[in-house]
């Protein structure tokens, strides 16, 4: 089992989710966040100074998949959330981590099975 987050632009979550269902991965936890990496904020002028904010807002996607979905979800999600064909400052990071275990609380399944 992995857990897979993806920080990706805002504007992009509609299709990265609808890619998503149709490679049928239903399951997401979307969050929205605020960071920095590459990506520079465009400058605002608030009280006639000029103001670069810190933090650019994102969208944060978690998705707990079984081994076998890891690839299919990674690759439609960078699909999707590309902004061309060679994709541009900003787009977003994929992180793969391992998941432990996972319990489903309804049901107290335990494993691939409450994923």
């Amino acid at each position: 089992m992995k857990l897979i987050t993806a920080i990706i632009r805002e504007t992009k979550l509609d299709q990265v989710r609808e890619a998503l269902i149709e490679a049928e991965i239903t399951r997401i936890t979307v969050s929205r966040v605020s960071g920095h990496g590459q990506q520079m904020a465009e400058e605002d002028i608030i009280r006639g100074q000029k103001v670069v904010p810190n933090l650019v807002p994102k969208v944060r996607l978690e998705i707990a998949v079984n081994a076998e979905f890891v690839d299919i979800t990674v690759d439609t999600i960078i699909k999707a959330a590309r902004t061309n064909s060679n994709g541009v400052v900003g787009d977003g990071k994929i992180f793969i981590t391992p998941l432990e275990e996972c319990i489903r609380i309804r049901t107290n399944e335990r494993g691939s099975k409450a994923i």
